[in-house]
């Protein structure tokens, strides 16, 4: 145990009382509020940092099928997600995920019919047999990734989005169709082309789009393909905007997250007209930011109606265990951006793109987890029929292995409008609308700060306390917080930074009940989990 006595004076914490007097607003959030200067007396506590929770009972981190980028759909009262390398899974409770289907076989019900056609959804990348062959020796036979399904209002379709791939910039934009949400999906045809040089581009579409001086003009760097400017098609997801236009965002690495607008009649891509000053490109649409090869991949758009902002997701780092793989989010108030941070600013091409994104989510250890999470990433999104909302990720653990399974998270939007993950696996939890009380949400807390790094440091716990007079306290830090009469809304201050965030209470990994928060400030995420004394 270390004792620590810390003394405050009246000017340490001046707070805006609730009329209750249970928690504070700050002068930001815009709602009714009184003002009143109060003075704090010195206090004497004996704080006690040391940070044990081997008595935490532990959950099962590992369980669940092997579902590689998840992108998830509702339909027919299920919840379905769809990975790469033709996986699927579904469940109703978005924990108890099974397999659907899974593997590159013809026999596969969900994809497998794309190999009736093989020669076709082949024909240019993610076989050996392609224009631009995949390595067999060291990458295996079929690539089929990073799918995306919803379902198309006018068509009266489940449409399945999808690339095949043979290196690290020549893929294929794809599209599939089927009445059910488990397929069969019938390949319909390619969308967009990467990765070619000056002789394959032939066997591509892109020349019916733009002329021949346009794509030497852009589309070549040498005699090989721009990649540090223009996408890598792969990873496309699909959206509704708030006018009911579709939207398919894509793009890894490379050139950066491009976007582009569908026509929802076809579920073909509309090719727009060239904008350079507004970076859109008549191929390949709007690049929104990104370039220059940095480690932006897996990009999701999600409109949410409450907000009236649409959060795009993207994930930094690379996809190995100790790649720093990660969850960031911007946001826009249109669907074709402008998308920015927290910050106003987004990783335009060039710069150093850790410094930019809300980082929601790293590698992190947490009470009850047997082994800590990382290389969390590749998410999609989901609104639920109730209105809670999720994220839905793979996740890799400390291990030593490779292996990963789904995690479903749900996430709340601060006052601010910024999305707050919750820091424990989805189990049926419903935030309180009216808040919550001072016993309940005081105390000592595990906390972790995910920081803004890209790098395989696991953010470990530390002893925050939040005290009943407003006052908190790390081992390294002293300063506020607050909680806002009748909502789940609170703020906590920590040196100099201020993070805006959640109260909820949920169950733990291992089910035990236990009091969150998630917060974030300065393009970082801060969490907490107080455990009951009899739950130690």
């Amino acid at each position: 145990m270390k004792n620590e006595i810390i003394r405050r004076s009246a000017a340490l914490l001046a707070v805006v009382l609730t009329i209750s007097g249970c928690g504070v607003q700050p002068v930001s959030s815009g709602t009714e509020q009184t003002q009143i200067q109060t003075e704090a007396p010195t206090v004497e506590r004996d704080y006690d940092f040391t940070v044990n929770f081997d008595s935490v009972k532990k959950g099962n981190v590992s369980a669940g099928p092997s579902v590689h980028d998840p992108s998830v759909l509702k339909a027919d009262g299920k919840y379905y997600i769809y990975g790469s390398h033709m996986s699927c899974a579904s469940c109703d409770d978005l924990k108890t995920w099974r397999f659907v289907a899974d593997g590159y076989r013809a026999s596969n019900t969900v994809y497998g019919q794309i190999y009736d056609v093989y020669d076709e959804a082949f024909a240019y990348a993610g076989s050996p047999k392609s224009i631009i062959p995949t390595d067999n020796a060291k990458q295996g036979g079929e690539h089929v990734w990073a799918p995306d399904v919803i379902y198309n209002k006018s068509m009266g379709k489940y449409v399945m989005y999808y690339c095949t791939s043979s290196t690290w910039n020549a893929s294929n934009l794809c599209y599939g169709i089927s009445d059910s949400p488990e397929g069969p999906f019938e390949w319909q045809g390619a969308l967009i082309y990467s990765g070619y040089d000056r002789e394959t581009i032939k066997a591509t579409d892109v020349l019916e789009y733009v002329d021949e001086d346009y794509a030497e003009e852009n589309y070549f760097k040498g005699r090989e393909y721009n990649f540090d400017s223009f996408p890598n098609a792969i990873d496309p997801a699909v959206f509704y905007d708030a006018d009911g236009r579709m939207w398919m965002v894509y793009g890894s690495w490379s050139g950066g997250i491009f976007l582009l607008e569908l026509d929802e009649k076809t579920g073909k891509v509309i090719h727009p007209a060239a904008d350079p000053e507004n970076s859109v490109d008549p191929y390949y649409g709007k690049r929104l930011f990104g370039g220059g090869h940095m480690s932006i991949e897996g990009p999701y758009i999600l409109y949410d109606k409450e907000s009236g902002y649409y959060y795009l997701f993207v994930s930094y780092g690379g996809l190995n265990r100790d790649g720093g793989y990660q969850i960031r989010v911007y946001r826009s108030d249109r669907p074709d951006g402008e998308y920015i941070d927290m910050n106003g600013k987004n990783a335009a091409k060039g710069l150093n793109h850790a410094y930019f994104g809300l980082k929601l989510s790293g590698n992190y250890m947490l009470p009850s987890l047997s082994k800590a999470y990382k290389a969390t990433g590749h998410n999609s999104a989901l609104i639920d029929d109730d209105g809670r909302k999720y994220i839905v990720y793979h996740t890799r653990f400390d291990d030593g292995t490779e292996r990963h399974s789904p995690r479903v998270h749900q996430f709340l939007v601060n006052e601010e409008g910024w999305p707050c993950m919750l820091p424990y696996q989805t189990q049926g939890e419903k935030v309180s609308a009216t808040g919550y009380t001072m016993q309940e949400t005081a105390g000592r807390y595990y906390f972790i700060n995910q920081g803004t790094k890209i790098d395989s440091k696991v953010a470990q716990p530390e002893i925050l306390y939040l005290n009943d007079d407003g006052t908190a306290a790390t081992e390294k830090s002293s300063g506020t917080w607050t909680m806002h009469e009748g909502t789940y809304y609170m703020t906590v201050t920590l040196g100099e930074k201020t993070y805006s965030g959640v109260f909820c209470k949920m169950p733990d990994e291992a089910g035990t009940p236990v009091m969150t928060f998630s917060a974030v400030g300065y393009d970082e995420s801060v969490w907490g989990v107080k455990y009951l004394e009899s739950a130690e």
